[in-house]
């Protein structure tokens, strides 16, 4: 990977990140047939906490201390909320038509910016908006069948994900991503108990192992993610997430025998391309920015000692 650039490291991470995802989607709905959602959410939690460990004792104990216990404890029951109502939608719904769904992650957090942030978003960032959500009327196509419930709960998780994505943006500010993360990890896994211990079934053999499964490969799709977004402008690897559709489709049709309709494909596909352009044009406002912030500080900024 070294000797890749860094946009072609980053296009490999985003491929095995999707790869990672779609493979674990696949093992939740594998295992929900003996194992409850929710106690499937609370191993997810469990494992990825444990995964947490090593880095949280590299860090030290400069990771522990925060000032924002409380938020972080706000962000985690939100994160609970998507978490769980994901996972009782991928037992239950056509899994390619529940990952074209979950690209509106993007226009719920354009909608929060705008109403919560206050941030500015124009005409042509609304109008991709608007045209995610008709992709979504295309996905689900109320009218010609009944608005699946378990559609209604995969959006319910991306605005509640969104939401928590404009909540870290605000923490990030004053505290580490070690600290998020871990503290997220803990509550997360405290506050997934409760709703484990409802349902609870003790897994045995092979379920221990698919639960062990499944807290990998979250933990790995998280990393690759998270890297490729380092390593690359979010316009620019935002495309290679659209292959979460294609792979989960042929991963769904070779275990389960599930066949996407064109109506997944193509609403999945408007949704997407309308996230792809947010994103694009966000990265462009954010460089027009810049360089007037940096003017703007320089001309209100003091002028130097004569010793520095």
């Amino acid at each position: 990977m070294s000797r890749l650039s860094p946009p072609a490291q980053a296009a490999l991470l985003m491929i095995a990140g999707a790869t990672s995802a779609a493979t674990m989607n696949c093992v939740i709905r594998v295992l929900s047939a003996e194992q409850h959602p929710f106690e499937i959410a609370f191993f997810r939690n469990l494992f990825g906490l444990m995964v947490m460990l090593p880095f949280l004792v590299r860090a030290g104990r400069d990771a522990l201390r925060t000032s924002s216990t409380g938020w972080l404890a706000l962000s985690s029951l939100g994160h609970l909320v998507a978490m769980l109502s994901f996972f009782v939608a991928v037992a239950a719904m056509p899994l390619a038509e529940l990952t074209a769904l979950s690209f509106t992650k993007p226009l719920f957090a354009t909608i929060g910016a705008a109403l919560v942030l206050h941030e500015v978003v124009r005409a042509r960032r609304w109008s991709a908006v608007a045209i995610g959500f008709l992709g979504v009327l295309i996905v689900m196509r109320p009218g010609a069948a009944a608005i699946s419930p378990y559609a209604l709960l995969v959006l319910l998780s991306t605005l509640a994900i969104a939401a928590v994505a404009l909540l870290i943006k605000h923490l990030s500010e004053r505290e580490s991503a070690t600290t998020i993360v871990f503290y997220q990890s803990l509550f997360l896994t405290l506050f997934s108990l409760p709703p484990a211990l409802l349902v609870w079934q003790i897994p045995r053999g092979g379920a221990l192992a698919l639960l062990i499964a499944i807290g990998a490969l979250g933990t790995i799709s998280w990393m690759c993610f998270t890297r490729a977004f380092a390593l690359a402008d979010a316009s620019a690897v935002m495309p290679y997430e659209f292959l979460k559709l294609p792979i989960t489709a042929l991963l769904a049709y070779l275990l389960f025998a599930e066949v996407p309709t064109l109506w997944t494909w193509l609403g999945g596909a408007v949704i997407f391309v309308s996230t792809v352009y947010i994103a694009q044009r966000e990265a462009r406002v954010a460089l027009t920015r810049a360089p007037a912030a940096a003017a703007g500080a320089q001309a209100i900024a003091p002028p130097a000692s004569p010793r520095a």
